[in-house]
């Protein structure tokens, strides 16, 4: 097997593994990736109608991508709702993500967070973040979780940024769970910092 014929086999390759990611954002990429491979070999070998389909797909990834990065951090394409803690929605999304909340959150238990927030962009529930009350003002944060099509845009911080969902209940600082010590950069970003053994968002 000469050379271009492995640079072919491997474009098209990525553009099969991208069809089987769960993330949007990585999907596009990798896509897009494949697909510029894919119009560089099949220019070489003269196969014409292959290079416009790739080139065409390879500029809609481009558009995808911009639009998706764009409003990555825009507050206008996600809105926070609370709902109470036994809500049938809270629920459901609970229940149908159960295995993959277990699996980046052992421990963690349903029905003890007085404080739920649903993150929605448009009509679909991308993340979900649950609090307690931590006593001295302080809420503590159960459960951040994003569904892993949106996992690379970070949903919840739309939580934190709008203060008010948690200072209208008389809380003046955010504690992170121990187990979001790994995300310090997403945690860092957001304003939390360190206070002793604890991380800390001032509101």
């Amino acid at each position: 097997m000469d050379v271009w014929s492995i640079v072919g086999w491997g474009g098209s390759a990525l553009v099969v593994l991208s069809l089987l990611q769960t993330r949007i954002l990585r999907l596009r990429i990798l896509n897009l990736v494949g697909c510029v491979i894919l119009v560089a070999f099949n220019a070489i070998v003269g196969v014409w109608p292959m290079v416009g389909m790739n080139a065409v797909l390879a500029v809609i990834n481009v558009v995808h991508l911009w639009r998706l990065l764009r409003h990555r951090h825009d507050e206008t394409e996600y809105q926070v709702l609370q709902v109470g803690e036994t809500d049938a929605y809270l629920g459901y999304v609970l229940d149908r993500h159960r295995k993959d909340i277990t699996r980046f959150n052992p421990g963690f238990s349903a029905g003890t967070s007085p404080y739920a927030f649903l993150v929605q962009h448009g009509d679909r529930t991308v993340g979900v973040v649950l609090a307690h009350d931590a006593g001295t003002g302080r809420a503590q944060i159960d459960l951040d979780y994003v569904v892993p099509k949106y996992r690379d845009f970070t949903p919840g911080e739309f939580v934190y940024r709008r203060s008010d969902v948690f200072t209208q209940h008389g809380f003046r600082q955010v504690l992170a769970p121990p187990r979001m010590r790994d995300s310090a950069r997403y945690l860092s970003n957001l304003g939390f910092h360190r206070d002793g053994d604890d991380l800390v968002l001032n509101l």
